[in-house]
């Protein structure tokens, strides 16, 4: 398929992971993608693997960095021409365990990061060219922003609040604008590798498809709703779960 020829894309977080897999999945259909994370040295080297500067651009800085976004968004114009599709992958999730032991300076950083700079960045390519129609976003959430999870629960609120702003972005920002996210659940990757370290093979029992999920499924999913055949689909949450979330309860 070829769904995204023609098309400018901006992939956070895309060093690595999920970022890494959905800027591949966008340049295989097609389209030229800017991709940012906090080091310039992987990020070049997944610019060459996808095919170098005709195909890929790499913006290094910190997601958290104003500054940071606002040359993304720019370089990503004065390169390609413009921005069609927004993935805003990048989250942190600098501590692990209850709520209330998480230190106040720690709860800012992952709302600064997991919901303002996202928020920010869809502000910014909407001002980047404000008559420019049919524009996607899709914001990599959790599965832990949609029902309670023991130790990310700090994690699981910035999650949830990105939810709820993609719904509410996608009601005012329609018609030209489509806004929608992807809610994975555990996917082998270093990110959530403390989450499935030395039990993989029993975790993997509790999902309905008997695996957990790698970045390539999640991958598939963002493109889908950046693509027009999801022309008609704006403010959803779209589970990326390998069924887990049928067994009800936490995660």
């Amino acid at each position: 398929m070829r769904r995204f020829d023609g098309k400018v894309a901006l992939v956070t977080g895309a060093s690595r992971g999920i970022g890494k897999a959905c800027a591949a999945r966008l340049v295989a259909e097609g389209a030229r993608v800017c991709l940012t994370a906090r080091r310039p040295e992987p990020l070049a080297e997944v610019v060459a693997e996808l095919g170098g500067p005709r195909h890929a651009l790499a913006v290094a800085g910190h997601a958290d960095d104003e500054a940071h976004r606002a040359e993304a968004v720019a370089r990503t114009v004065e390169a390609f021409g413009g921005i069609d599709v927004l993935v805003n992958n990048t989250a942190v999730n600098p501590a692990y365990g209850p709520v209330l032991a998480m230190e106040a300076d720690a709860v800012r950083k992952v709302f600064d990061v997991n919901v303002h700079a996202a928020l920010d960045l869809i502000r910014r390519v909407r001002e980047s060219d404000p008559s420019r129609e049919g524009r996607a976003v899709v914001n990599v959430t959790a599965l832990a922003g949609l029902r309670t999870a023991h130790g990310i629960g700090v994690y699981g609120a910035s999650k949830a609040a990105l939810i709820h702003l993609t719904a509410q972005l996608a009601r005012e920002e329609g018609p030209g604008m489509r806004i929608n996210s992807v809610a994975p659940a555990v996917i082998r990757t270093r990110f959530a590798a403390k989450l499935y370290e030395e039990q993989e093979e029993q975790l993997a029992k509790e999902y309905a498809l008997g695996r957990l999920g790698t970045p390539e499924d999640v991958a598939a999913a963002v493109a889908f709703l950046a693509s027009g055949d999801a022309a008609w689909v704006t403010g959803q949450t779209l589970a990326v779960d390998g069924g887990i979330i049928l067994r009800g309860g936490g995660i």
